[in-house]
């Protein structure tokens, strides 16, 4: 055994099975196994989203101006009525669930795939005049700012050395 077949990434599978052979060794099935299981968990991370949604859930994008605090949440292939958000004081909710049906050779499969992201609302947001919007498979939410907590940024410039 070379050290690179412990290594589960990298490296062509039937080649390695191929090489072993010896399917009657218990530790070399047991070597298998554990590649199987390191490979499947890092695969995940080359797409972690698998293309729309998953637990890891969808690309997020969260930013600020001095008017408000804007999220930005990619849902492709819903519909409004497939998502929910809620805001609290401290924390913005964002549900959403897709079921898929499909047909193949006489055999019916359905899925169910959602997602629930939870975001931390800074002080000085006003979630009474939160307001969301969805527009081409992206959810914009937006959170505007308190007056107080307009008044309370100060700019500060910056000089050059």
């Amino acid at each position: 055994m070379v050290f690179s077949d412990l290594i589960p990434w990298g490296r062509d599978r039937n080649r390695v099975a191929d090489r072993r052979g010896d399917d009657d060794n218990p530790l070399m099935s047991l070597q298998r196994d554990l590649n199987s299981v390191f490979e499947d968990f890092w695969g995940r991370f080359d797409n972690p989203f698998g293309g729309s949604l998953t637990a890891g859930g969808p690309r997020t994008d969260i930013s600020e101006t001095d008017q408000a605090m804007l999220v930005s949440v990619d849902l492709p292939g819903l519909d409004d009525k497939d998502i929910e958000v809620n805001v609290t004081d401290d924390m913005l909710t964002i549900r959403g669930e897709r079921e898929e049906k499909s047909e193949k050779d006489g055999f019916a499969s359905q899925s169910r795939r959602s997602f629930h992201r939870m975001i931390p609302v800074p002080p000085g947001v006003d979630p009474e005049k939160a307001e969301a919007e969805f527009k081409r498979g992206v959810l914009t939410v937006t959170l505007p700012k308190t007056e107080e907590a307009k008044a309370r940024v100060k700019r500060i410039d910056v000089k050059s050395g």
